[in-house]
């Protein structure tokens, strides 16, 4: 806690935008949420995380940027579907545990999540939707 998100750089699925980087959300609280479908336990916390946020007001200043680590886009498009997950900052990382982005948040031991002021500070970690809720609330 207290410690600066580390900043990073993704590929996005829209047409409109190649990448984007967490750095251009200051400004905002953004809920970062690193996940894969074959982890049960990471997949659900995200779809849940995702639903608490969109439940509350739209105006409610919280950016949700979901990263999944499949290997196959094809598994990861299907999960979000399945999962009803409307993020338009998506992203699937197909390096999986390979990549960089995996390796710089010492993801190691299992998937996370992250609530970062709108400075980039980490204030929250491994938020469940119902704190998500009542913070937002």
């Amino acid at each position: 806690m207290g410690d600066m998100a580390p900043d990073f750089k993704i590929q996005t699925m829209s047409a409109e935008q190649s990448q984007t980087e967490l750095s251009d959300l200051k400004g905002k609280y953004v809920l970062l949420s690193f996940w894969a479908s074959y982890d049960a336990q990471s997949r659900m916390q995200n779809a849940s995380l995702s639903n608490a946020l969109h439940s509350t007001s739209p105006n409610n200043n919280v950016e949700m940027v979901s990263v999944s680590f499949d290997e196959y886009q094809s598994i990861f498009e299907e999960t979000i579907r399945k999962d009803q997950i409307v993020t338009p900052t998506c992203f699937v990382e197909t390096k999986g545990e390979y990549s960089g982005l995996f390796k710089k948040y010492r993801l190691g031991r299992g998937f996370t999540n992250y609530l970062l002021d709108d400075n980039g500070v980490i204030i929250a970690k491994n938020i469940s939707a119902a704190e998500l809720s009542a913070y937002l609330n």
